[in-house]
């Protein structure tokens, strides 16, 4: 615990940075995992519903399954009547939408990846700085003792930095993965349900 209380502000914000960065890691993460549904049943499910022509059953059945695929299939129910031009529109505007929503707060994780280390290095020159202040003044006589806060704070501030940064870069590029996972069913959903609807007699529908 000593170690610590030498880190002085700069550790702080660090600290913060890196507990700021886990809360978001798991509400993302979470939310990822509520997103992501296994598209082909789903998309068999709904296909199966429209092929008896419950429009309404199957708007409804996109409507309370989370996360973009169903998005995009809803999108693409409600344009049923359009070209397929206009449907494939309808659906990519849907799935830029939904790709904003997945990265959402990302951006926090990829800038505290990128900052942590640089305060890590701020807090190692302010302890420079220290260090050499206490020599200035306490020259011809410097006690190690005298040094120690100083150096202690260089030293804390740049494990931290790094210890925030690397498992930081971890979460972000695991959710990327996910996110990834996610756009790729999605896209692959909209492919295969607007080939569906153009398929089919429009006045059954």
């Amino acid at each position: 615990m000593s170690v610590v209380l030498h880190g002085g502000p700069v550790f702080w914000l660090i600290v913060f940075l890196g507990v700021a960065s886990v809360a978001v890691f798991f509400e993302r993460l979470l939310h990822l995992r509520r997103a992501q549904i296994d598209y082909g049943d789903f998309l068999k499910g709904v296909c199966n519903v429209l092929e008896n022509g419950n429009i309404d059953e199957a708007m409804m059945i996109c409507e309370e399954t989370p996360g973009p695929v169903a998005a995009v299939v809803l999108t693409a129910i409600r344009h049923r009547r359009g070209t397929r031009e206009a449907i494939r529109e309808a659906v990519e505007n849907t799935g830029r939408s939904e790709i904003s929503r997945l990265e959402r707060r990302l951006a926090s994780l990829a800038v505290t990846c990128q900052i942590a280390p640089l305060l890590g290095l701020l807090g190692t020159l302010l302890g420079i700085i220290r260090i050499v202040q206490t020599i200035n003044e306490q020259a011809p006589v410097v006690q190690s003792t005298d040094l120690t806060t100083g150096l202690m704070q260089a030293l804390v501030t740049t494990v931290a930095g790094l210890l925030v940064a690397i498992p930081c870069h971890a979460m972000y590029s695991m959710l990327m993965i996910r996110i990834e996972r996610i756009v790729l069913d999605m896209e692959a959903s909209a492919s295969e349900i607007v080939a569906y609807l153009t398929k089919q007699d429009t006045s059954m529908l």
